[in-house]
């Protein structure tokens, strides 16, 4: 096979071979002397700074000034700068920018930015008041304001799921969009086989380096080589026969299909399984996103990215969608469990389901659309349903805690009050009884709403991730070098989400920023990762506190905990108290600036009062119930 014509513009002399000013070219690179390649169309400098990425462009007209990804729809007067809606609200909702003038855009000039390409994705969040998000993080002071959140335009988020047997509607087809299909067993051995070459892979270690000398051209060429040699493993691997074909023709583009699927398939069963592929799944993906930029995929000619093969689109290719609005999926679908039911009720249930699941498969089955891909489409929304239970639902739990064990105004005594001042116990805020009780429930009632779209999230972090038109810097971010990327959609979610949790808690405390591409949150994937870890959190303190009336049934136990707590309510209590108080403090943060209540904050508050657990009183108590750590099983 000849070699692959280099891009337009990178063409260079001499096509025999590699030489000392070599070709930019796939055989070259592949070849013995590829230290000696150079890309003629490149400064190859050495790299000076912490990268030669530039990435300031001017914002296109029409753009909000702010997100650079959705049409304008408010002029600021004072800053004389055209904002989307959400972006303005955020910007200009306390301090001076609060009394900023500002005035609609007329029909003409939106239509004009619709018309240059810009459509918002995903559901506008109005504020047209300017009183929705704070974003101010320094002011997490004594006197701060309850902000009294303005009830806006209707957000297109999905709610609750419907109750079995009811009308299902439109629920499943929206919720389907973004629910990855089930592996099959085929599959799974594709996916050994893709995760055993990840493992023993170094390609994260090989690319992200800032050595002396180290250009832009020089990367590239260790990222093709890398991603080649992945690629060629991976083959040999499955087929020896089209292997050994590989390496000698080094066609990769033949067996495009073959790349595309593999690497699909752990993009697919990350999302179903947020536990799995936990140190593989991020060279995964940094591997897909070097292999979008230009020069790559030009040298290739094929990218290694094709979409996530989810319900809809399953059932979309085979005219099969109806079985999303047939209300017997809800029994299909539905998950069981028999924590605290008789036997013969889970029975029951078990035989339901079954005979739903055998009914819509045959109802539904037609050519291309088999039983068993149709059992694979409901058995794939079960896997969504256990998902939400087991990290959603603790949210929900610990909400119910809350309210169960705490006034909302004011406590009883002192040892039921949520009180924080800064400085005290580690504190960077300060909150009496009745704020920090509302600024716990807040940031509960977030964390629900981004775990119930956690899929939605993952299809967007995956695309701003591998996106072709969003580069990436390499960054130091205080915590090693990190790939900094803005990720505009998932941004814009974020915002939608976090305007439905405020519209529903009614009030507001502390900062609304969102922290995205910058050295807090440096791109989409760690954002993911960050949110993922909830139910890490709240699920052995939630399992724990249900063990505590069993624990007290041994006179032994119950006599310890009488003794150190005086009753099991106060047991609960002061578990819950110090979690709400020390969890929600906005300490935690590498640095005074860094700590307080913006949205991210508020979790890793949570992660730091997790690390000091074994210092509290009442740890034996979690022992005792089997806790064995926050990374663990249960």
């Amino acid at each position: 096979m000849s070699a692959t014509p280099p891009p337009p513009g990178l063409e260079a002399g001499g096509t025999n071979g590699p030489q000392s000013n070599g070709a930019f070219s796939l055989e070259n690179i592949l070849g013995k002397d590829h230290e000696a390649v150079e890309h003629p169309g490149t400064d190859v400098t050495p790299a000076t700074g912490w990268d030669e990425e530039d990435t300031e462009k001017t914002v296109a007209e029409g753009y909000c000034v702010e997100c650079e990804d959705q049409p304008a729809e408010v002029l600021c007067e004072t800053c004389a700068d055209a904002y989307c809606e959400v972006c303005f609200a955020a910007q200009h909702r306390k301090g001076s920018r609060k009394g900023h003038v500002v005035k609609p855009l007329s029909t003409r000039e939106k239509k004009k930015a619709k018309a240059n390409g810009v459509h918002g994705t995903e559901a506008e969040a109005s504020a047209a008041d300017g009183e929705l998000m704070k974003v101010d993080g320094s002011d997490d002071s004594d006197d701060e304001d309850w902000e009294r959140v303005v009830p806006g335009s209707a957000i297109e988020v999905l709610g609750a799921q419907p109750a079995v047997g009811a009308n299902v509607g439109e629920w499943f087809i929206e919720r389907a969009k973004f629910i990855p299909l089930r592996l099959t067993l085929p599959e799974r051995k594709f996916l050994r086989l893709l995760e055993a070459a990840l493992s023993v892979s170094e390609y994260t270690d090989k690319i992200d380096t800032l050595g002396f000398g180290l250009s832009k051209a020089k990367r590239i060429v260790h990222q093709i080589r890398e991603l080649c040699a992945i690629m060629s493993g991976l083959l040999l691997s499955a087929d020896y026969k089209k292997g050994q074909e590989l390496f000698t023709d080094r066609d990769f583009q033949a067996n495009a299909e073959f790349y595309q699927q593999v690497f699909e398939l752990g993009r697919r069963h990350k999302i179903m399984n947020p536990d799995k592929m936990r140190t593989t799944y991020g060279k995964l993906i940094y591997l897909l996103q070097d292999s979008q930029t230009p020069e790559v995929k030009d040298l290739l000619s094929f990218s290694c990215v094709k979409p996530i093969k989810t319900i809809y689109s399953v059932l979309e290719d085979h005219d099969g969608l109806a079985l999303l609005r047939d209300d017997l999926i809800t029994i299909a679908t539905k998950e069981i469990y028999s924590e605290g039911r008789p036997r013969r009720d889970v029975q029951k249930d078990i035989k339901l389901k079954e005979r739903a699941i055998e009914t819509l498969s045959a109802r539904y089955s037609r050519n291309g659309l088999s039983q068993e891909t149709v059992r694979q489409c409901l058995y794939s929304i079960g896997d969504n349903h256990a998902f939400l239970r087991a990290n959603r639902d603790p949210c929900e739990r610990m909400i119910g805690y809350l309210k169960e064990y705490f006034h909302p105004q004011q406590s009883k005594d002192p040892h039921s009050s949520l009180a924080i001042r800064s400085g005290k116990g580690g504190a960077r805020l300060s909150h009496d009884h009745s704020k920090q009780y509302a600024y716990v429930l807040q940031s509960l009632t977030l964390w629900r709403e981004i775990l119930h779209d956690m899929f939605h999230l993952w299809s967007l972090a995956e695309q701003d991730l591998l996106s072709e038109n969003v580069p990436y810097r390499l960054r130091d971010t205080g915590q090693g070098l990190n790939r900094v990327q803005a990720a505009p959609k998932t941004s814009r979610m974020m915002h939608t989400i976090l305007h439905k949790a405020q519209k529903s808690v009614g009030t507001w405390i502390g900062s609304s920023v969102i922290h995205m591409g910058d050295h807090n949150v440096p791109n989409a994937l760690l954002f993911i990762d960050k949110y993922t870890q909830i139910y890490r959190i709240l699920l052995p303190i939630c399992n724990t506190l249900s063990q505590i009336p069993t624990l007290a049934a041994k006179p032994a136990l119950r006599s310890y905990i009488d003794d150190e707590f005086g009753s099991i309510d106060n047991c609960i209590r002061e578990i819950l108290g110090d979690f709400f108080r020390h969890g929600f403090d906005g300490s935690g943060a590498d640095n005074f600036f860094d700590a307080g209540s913006c949205i991210d904050g508020r979790l890793t508050s949570a992660w730091n009062w997790c690390s000091s657990l074994e210092k509290k009183r009442y740890f034996p108590i979690f022992l005792l119930s089997g806790f064995i750590g926050f990374d663990g099983e249960w």
